[in-house]
């Protein structure tokens, strides 16, 4: 895995973020450190969240939230859930999202509006729904084995996931939200 297409900044994604799940994720994304960003736990940079493209258009238009609001208008708001952690062959440790099958259906109407847009910058063209926990240098068995008691001892939140979140990176490599196209507009 090369991550070339992070080591740029100022990129811009779109998000399903899931800030309430900071309380359960915090305690492996405060010790993790982005390949891209290795100075800075995951937690200041980014809240946690399931990505759905990144690098998203550079600088989004009106026609492009137009063309992401046409691809998720199908997809009615639906109850997110987290119930199980995984790991990447890499390393990368993440909670399932809870429709996959839907979140998975997101991503690729997404994907498929943005044929200009490949995800990960090719990398991973064919990407699987998760919440990164912790990146593949702090991840491993030990993490998802930790994350698995841990939500079967206390379930992360369950959330309405209601709309898609357009974020950008800022220099600094930490990112803020720019914007939202609500689910099931259409």
């Amino acid at each position: 895995m090369s991550d070339a297409w992070a080591a740029g900044t100022e990129l811009t994604a779109i998000l399903i973020t899931v800030p309430e799940l900071a309380a359960a994720t915090d305690r492996w994304r405060s010790v993790s450190r982005s390949t891209a960003r290795p100075q800075v736990p995951l937690t200041e940079l980014i809240p946690p969240h399931v990505t759905v493209l990144v690098p998203w258009v550079a600088e989004p238009t009106d026609s492009d939230v137009d063309r992401l609001r046409s691809a998720v208008a199908a997809i009615e708001p639906f109850e997110l859930s987290f119930p199980t952690a995984g790991q990447f062959p890499n390393g990368t440790a993440w909670l399932r999202p809870e429709p996959f099958d839907t979140v998975r259906s997101i991503l690729l109407s997404v994907v498929a509006a943005f044929p200009e847009c490949p995800p990960y910058g090719g990398e991973f063209p064919d990407p699987h729904p998760h919440l990164t926990i912790s990146s593949s240098a702090q991840g491993g068995p030990a993490v998802v084995a930790e994350a698995n008691a841990a939500l079967a001892a206390a379930p992360a939140p369950t959330v309405q996931l209601t709309e898609l979140g357009l974020w950008r990176e800022d220099a600094a490599g930490v990112w803020g939200q720019i914007g939202a196209v609500p689910l099931g507009s259409g």
